[in-house]
């Protein structure tokens, strides 16, 4: 799995002009399953996003996590971050999971990470969206399972 954590202090997605989720400080995490994902990269996945450090200590050190400060978490299924750019000038999405498992395994995700945060929101699986942000940093961070 792929996570493009980006730190904000807001961000919301929309699907057709109606906005379905939103949240204020804390993280949104773009997301996409390889088709060679197995259930384990599910729970990493969880783990690494609640509580990579990207938010700041007392200090000013980025020695926080989204679940160090309470914060919110705002999931966002993209497939498109499992394509392969090397060659030409089209993406190949050949290392993407099926839409059948890379929804299960989004889905498996949002439950896991809610059980330990208070303020989860989610995207729209298979969804045209447009996505809303303030990056606070910016911080933005790809972190695989």
């Amino acid at each position: 799995m792929i996570a493009l954590l980006q730190r904000v202090s807001a961000a919301s997605v929309s699907v057709k002009e109606q906005e379905i989720a939103r949240i204020d400080r804390g993280l949104l995490a773009l997301i996409a399953v390889h088709r060679d994902d197995e259930p384990h990269d599910i729970t990493r996945m969880a783990e690494r996003i609640l509580t990579y450090r990207v938010f700041p200590d007392t200090e000013g050190r980025m020695n926080r996590s989204v679940e160090a400060i309470k914060g919110s978490l705002l999931l966002v299924p993209q497939f498109t971050l499992t394509a392969d750019t090397r060659k030409g000038t089209r993406a190949s999405f050949t290392k993407g999971a099926d839409p059948d498992k890379a929804r299960h395994y989004f889905d498996e995700l949002a439950g896991l990470c809610s059980e330990r945060l208070a303020q989860v929101a989610l995207g729209h699986f298979a969804a045209d969206m447009q996505v809303h942000l303030v990056n606070d940093g910016p911080v933005t961070f790809w972190i695989e399972s």
